[in-house]
């Protein structure tokens, strides 16, 4: 069976709900998934300190990226994670993996692209395949990719911090996108 990874940061939940929603997309595929929440704990004194999850993720044919925006890029906490992983990118353990992204944000904009594209230059230096959103930008915003984003899943809250059910669709088709890929 072909195996797909989600490694995320979530603060407040709706990173998690789109980690989630790319599963659910991914496993209509047959394939398994496995959720990596990113947490306090594997960060100490600044460094992430999770070596076993670079040890499963030798063992992926996919790896999925996510994370909330915060002040133009992803979280401290899933920056530490991509710093650590320098030790399978020095032995080239995620060359030729598929690899995709997803962040939530608060405003249609608040740079929540940059960190997608922090995402896409992380799985790039791994030489990993990258893997967007099958939708051309302008897609209608009553079906999915409402945002615009080509390279990845965006999901925006709104004032109550809930997700439009749009970005869950989104992200849920990125998932089956990825598991698509790798069969």
């Amino acid at each position: 069976m072909k195996r797909i990874a989600i490694v995320y940061f979530s603060q407040t939940g709706s990173t998690a709900s789109m980690a989630r929603a790319v599963a659910q997309g991914a496993q209509q595929r047959d394939t398994e998934v496995l959720l990596y929440p990113i947490v306090g704990t594997d960060i100490i004194e600044g460094r992430f300190k999770h070596g076993a999850l670079f040890d499963d993720l030798a063992n992926m044919d996919a790896i999925v990226f996510g994370s909330p925006t915060y002040m133009g890029g992803p979280a401290a906490q899933f920056k530490a994670f991509a710093d650590a992983s320098s030790e399978p990118w020095s032995n080239q353990l995620w060359h030729n993996k598929l690899a995709a992204g997803f962040t939530t944000g608060g405003s249609p904009c608040g740079e929540v692209q940059s960190t997608i594209e922090s995402f896409y230059i992380l799985a790039t230096q791994h030489s990993m395949l990258w893997v967007g959103v099958d939708a051309p930008e302008g897609t209608s915003s009553k079906t999915f990719n409402r945002l615009n984003s080509s390279l990845g899943a965006i999901g925006m809250v709104d004032e109550k911090g809930q997700l439009d059910d749009i970005d869950i669709k989104t992200a849920k088709r990125l998932g089956e996108r990825v598991a698509s890929l790798i069969h």
